[in-house]
């Protein structure tokens, strides 16, 4: 990419603190505190259906138990995803891809879709997702990015959708990860904000790719981020950044 047209603060599932994670009440409270950027996970159901949860079970943000993947999306879209979190978010359902896709482009947000494929489903959860997001940002000036901790889901999704921006995420430097984002035709990596010094930074940006982290929620961490000159923060702490004003103790 030549220009980079996501805004540098991204809400992580929403604003996955403050409301229950990767769900329509997350994305609006994240708006409101004037969030324009957005990460969700998104996996597919038994059906085919792509939709947003971060676990391969369903046990820590439903009442229900087992994969998720292994129920349809007539059974998911019933589950109460909210009461984990609060009483006020009680009867919060799992939203589809699709709901959330058309929440972000009637308002303008960008998105930052991990593919986050229930294990052995990589190569379908790329394919899958990529053409979805493709048919639905058909004609948008800014796509989604794509990423994934997953290479065979971002090599599935390259090959369905190729002119969609990928990333892939990193939760250590690994030998030889920067070629291997640089193979898989990434315009980015998204790393754990640990990971990010001056010199890894330097080898990012020399490459032509961006540089990601998450998940940034202390002030003084933010600060030496943006001092390195990062390209983008995900963070669970909307309700202390505010975009485009100054980070505070």
């Amino acid at each position: 990419m030549t220009t980079w047209p996501y805004p540098l603060w991204v809400a992580h599932r929403g604003a996955g603190l403050l409301a229950p994670e990767n769900t329509l009440a997350a994305f609006r409270i994240g708006a409101g505190h004037g969030y324009r950027a957005f990460e969700c996970d998104v996996k597919l159901s038994a059906d085919g259906v792509p939709f947003l949860l971060h676990d391969a079970t369903l046990q820590r943000t439903t009442p229900e138990r087992g994969l998720a993947s292994d129920r349809s999306w007539a059974e998911l879209s019933r589950l109460d995803a909210g009461g984990w979190h609060s009483r006020g978010f009680a009867g919060e359902p799992i939203p589809s891809f699709e709901a959330i896709a058309r929440y972000c482009l009637r308002n303008g947000f960008a998105l930052n879709i991990e593919i986050k494929p229930t294990p052995g489903d990589e190569a379908e959860t790329g394919r899958v997702v990529a053409r979805e997001a493709a048919r639905l940002w058909a004609g948008e000036a800014v796509q989604p990015l794509l990423s994934s901790f997953k290479p065979d889901a971002l090599a599935a999704a390259r090959d369905s959708a190729p002119a969609l921006p990928r990333a892939l995420l990193l939760d250590s430097l690994r030998s030889g990860w920067l070629e291997e984002a640089q193979s898989l035709g990434c315009v980015a990596v998204v790393t754990h904000y640990g990971l990010i010094d001056a010199a890894v930074l330097a080898r990012v940006h020399g490459a032509g790719l961006r540089a990601l982290v998450y998940t940034v929620n202390d002030p003084a961490e933010a600060r030496r981020l943006m001092g390195l000159g990062i390209d983008g923060i995900i963070t669970d702490a909307v309700n202390r950044f505010s975009p485009g004003v100054a980070i505070h103790d």
